[in-house]
């Protein structure tokens, strides 16, 4: 049985639709089509795969042979030769590559293809890997792109180590009962203690709701709780005045209880109202979120006239009190509306921390008075080969600047929105500038500045703010293939600009109201041969005697950075190698905590602890030596990270695969213990922890807590986004709010196996049955992940499972796609000759990725 899908993707633009200008070509770039088909893995070498472009014309002219380049994104490099020999296929700069048309290129007639065949590096895993954006520029015009048409991908069965198929699935579900809804926990995440003492509060729309003393800003949490009972009931809920003169009436009553402490709460509902207790604001809002979650998900799909909340007594405090979600606008950018609605689910989730990834090597997106170049150049991408005016197009946003993802930022008024948004749900906003790498928009920002101010004669104001020496000839490449992104630390103007831009922001947070406690100043990846050949560095080399090869630069921007962050009240934050120095062992190259900047309380966010990588205690080191750490770790919450090795499943892949039980199964303390599975998702040899650090208990008191992350090169979409975050947010939550489990600490491998068991079906059933549907209709509904169904072929029927049980599960026998209306799976199906599909559907109809069985 052939097993296939397509993708048929919204076309990037269609600018070309609109009138023409005069100079314009007569052919219509979006009348072409482009398909992508990975034919071969193991291609002549086991690293290298066969890969076809099918341009197809669509329009009513003939596409001629030459006067034409298309330009296009691709992860994956590609041998610039071409196995068909009709084109020539270059590299640019970071993803960006050109498609030159050969001699023996011919012209396309109307309804007519031709195919191209050219050679990645890398092999195809999933749908990640392929191009993307394609556009073309006419020899005619050289400086405008004109994007192409529909854009499609072929099915592919790759054959490689660690795929996840249909029976895997049902193998991975076959122990996931369906527990009735009765028995779960109807708060999440997981109280620290929960009793229902039974019986039902009822909840009408006339509610009196009453706020005690001691609570000093719990006005804004009243109104919060109001305005969502409000968009429960369809309308107010301000009691008539016949119910305010009642002295006795408190349906919800909100008060301060000396006896807690940060934010812990308790929340008691009986037959007679409701009662939150706590003593800050913060554990407040979470009562809050306790009560609302106690709440039917169903109650939230159309007004009500009445709810039903079962009488429970919670007691409840988080388990870290930093416990972060980090979102890279930078790469990809979303909208402020987007924002929110990621804070709002931030917030039913007890999550506090939002790290704003505000800029990258492809864009810059918080407009900096101050430097107004930042985000008329930085914030926008279209074709370019100087980057003059804007930046290249990254990620398949394609040519044109007027693109929704490569081009966007947030206005001065629109941060101090989302600062004020956060603050009312009681989440820090931590903005992140990347520095001295990934820097790629802000140095071509300020290159924009010193051009036009040095054709104004103003030479002395044109390098003010310089990011980049023009007689540096060192050369580099990035992990991201990028060979100009990182600022000369060397230069006095760069710490001009970091301070400019650290003033501007501090102004932001004052005009919001809202405590500004640190900045991230970045710190990843900067690639060995940077600055070697400065005159800047080697001007600043000679009058610094503790400057003794580039590696010291690094220790001496961070020293500069973090005293202008202190003189503003400010403590320092960044990725780990900001907190390393660097040194060798061996030989080799070698990381050790940096002991001169311990007692400067910096707080470093930790990703790389890469199984197999060398670095997988790395976190455990810093938090050792007495850092501030927060952990970030790519193995388990990393969430644009594929969930699993299938070639419909959308992410990278480099650190891990992760469904949603690596955030759940994640272990704080002792993430060697549950490490399963190697980066292909096979059985983890554990030698590799032979001689690693373990995790201390006075390094225990510096973990601050734990972050997820989505890194945004994929994240071309919001749905995308709510995608590849939801559900696994949910597991992150667990983990980051409830108790340490007792499965993480029981010594017994098969007790503590058991006792996970138990703790995953329940949190499998809570999701299904709970959390997904709420998410179905709160804000209009959340575009998560809807996992495929398991199949498995037994004594000749199909049988099928779900990982999440409340979900339903269709299937067809004609061969097409099931949709929201084709046959409901109840039991196992006896066919003969017919291809059957199944999926999996949510409570609004939405569909997750065909499960097709193989069949012998």
């Amino acid at each position: 049985m052939k097993y296939c899908f397509l993708f048929l993707l919204t076309a990037i633009s269609c600018a070309n639709l609109a009138a023409k200008p005069k100079d314009a070509p007569a052919f219509n770039a979006h009348d072409l089509s482009i398909t992508w088909e990975p034919v071969q893995n193991n291609y002549k070498t086991p690293d290298q795969s066969l890969n076809a472009i099918t341009i197809t014309n669509n329009g009513k002219n003939t596409f001629p042979a030459s006067g034409w380049k298309m330009y296009f994104n691709c992860a994956r490099l590609i041998v610039p030769a071409t196995i068909s020999g009709n084109a020539k296929i270059d590299f640019v700069n970071g993803d960006l590559f050109s498609l030159s048309p050969t001699a023996t290129f011919t012209e396309i007639k109307p309804g007519q293809s031709i195919r191209i065949e050219y050679i990645a590096e890398e092999p195809v895993v999933n749908i990640t890997d392929g191009p993307d954006g394609f556009y073309v520029v006419w020899d005619s015009q050289p400086d405008k792109g004109y994007n192409t048409g529909a854009w499609s991908i072929k099915p592919f069965k790759p054959s490689y180590v660690g795929l996840i198929t249909p029976a895997i699935i049902y193998d991975q579900n076959k122990n996931i009962q369906d527990l009735p809804e009765a028995q779960l926990t109807k708060v999440f995440p997981t109280p620290v203690s929960y009793k229902e003492t039974g019986g039902n509060y009822k909840l009408g729309p006339k509610v009196w709701i009453a706020i005690g003393q001691g609570l000093d800003a719990s006005r804004n949490d009243c109104d919060y709780l109001d305005d969502k009972l409000t968009e429960l009931f369809g309308h107010s809920i301000i009691p008539s005045p016949q119910d305010k003169k009642s002295k006795t009436r408190q349906d919800i009553l909100l008060k301060t209880d000396p006896s807690l402490s940060g934010e812990s709460y308790k929340l008691t509902v009986t037959p007679s109202g409701i009662d939150i207790e706590a003593v800050s604001d913060a554990g407040l809002f979470y009562g809050i979120q306790s009560l609302l979650s106690l709440i039917p998900p169903t109650a939230w799909e159309h007004p009500q006239k009445e709810i039903q909340i079962p009488c429970v007594e919670i007691k409840d405090e988080p388990r870290f009190a930093y416990r972060a979600f980090m979102l890279d606008v930078g790469r990809n950018f979303q909208s402020k509306n987007e924002v929110m609605r990621i804070l709002d689910v931030m917030a039913l989730y007890k999550l506090n921390v939002f790290h704003m990834h505000l800029t990258e090597d492809e864009g810059w997106r918080l407009q900096i008075p101050s430097l107004p170049e930042l985000t008329e150049v930085g914030a926008k991408r279209g074709h370019t080969l100087d980057s003059k005016h804007f930046l290249p197009p990254s990620h398949g946003s394609g040519g044109e600047v007027d693109n929704k993802t490569g081009t966007g930022f947030y206005t001065v008024a629109d941060f101090i929105d989302i600062l004020k948004y956060a603050d009312k749900l009681h989440i820090q906003v931590i903005p992140e500038f990347e520095a001295p790498g990934h820097a790629r928009a802000a140095i071509k920002s300020m290159d924009a500045r010193y051009e036009r101010l040095l054709a104004e004669g103003k030479k002395e104001e044109a390098w003010k703010y310089r990011l980049s020496d023009p007689d540096d000839k060192s050369q580099y490449s990035t992990a991201q293939y990028w060979t100009d992104n990182v600022i000369n630390v060397s230069l006095p103007s760069t710490y001009n600009f970091v301070e400019t831009v650290m003033d501007d922001v501090v102004k932001m947070y004052k005009e919001a109201g809202v405590p500004l406690k640190t900045i991230n100043w970045g710190g990843d990846e900067v690639p060995k041969g940077v600055w070697e050949q400065s005159p800047a560095y080697l001007k600043l080399k000679a009058t610094h005697p503790e400057i003794q090869n580039t590696g010291d630069l690094w220790y001496y921007f961070y020293g500069r950075v973090n005293q202008l962050m202190k003189a503003r009240g400010l403590y320092t934050s960044g990725w780990e190698e900001m907190a390393l120095r660097k040194t060798k062992l061996d030989g080799n190259p070698f990381y050790v905590p940096n002991p001169d900047f311990m007692p400067e309380h910096l707080q470093a966010e930790v990703w790389n602890n890469t199984l197999g990588g060398g670095n997988e205690d790395l976190a455990y080191k810093l938090a050792n030596a007495g850092y501030k750490t927060v952990l970030t770790p790519v193995t388990n919450l990393y969430f644009d990270m594929a969930h699993y090795k299938s070639f419909d499943e959308p992410g990278y892949y480099w650190g891990a695969f992760s469904d949603i039980d690596k955030p759940f199964s994640f272990i704080p303390f002792d993430y060697f213990k549950n490490a399963k599975v190697d980066g292909n998702g096979l059985p983890l040899n554990r030698n590799i922890f032979i001689g690693k650090q373990r995790l201390t208990d006075y390094g225990k008191t510096n973990i601050l807590g734990l972050q997820c992350a989505v890194w945004g090169e994929n994240i071309k979409s919001t749905g995308r986004l709510e995608y590849m975050l939801l559900p696994r947010l949910l597991g992150f939550a667990e983990r980051a709010w409830a108790r340490d489990p007792d499965w993480a600490t029981e010594p017994n491998a098969a007790k503590s196996d058991s006792l996970y068991q138990f703790a995953w079906v329940n949190f499998l059933n809570v999701l299904g049955k709970r959390e997904l549907p709420r998410l179905s209709y709160l804000d209009g509904g959340y575009n998560y992940r809807v996992p495929k169904p398991g199949v498995v072929l037994q004594d000749g029927k199909y049988a099928a499972n779900i990982q999440f049980p409340g979900l339903t599960i269709r299937y067809t026998t004609d061969g097409t796609d099931p949709d929201a209306k084709s046959k409901i799976y109840n039991d196992a199906v006896t066919i003969s000759g017919k291809t059957i599909k199944f999926r999996a559907f949510d409570t609004k109809g939405r569909g997750s990725n065909v499960s097709e069985p193989v069949t012998p």
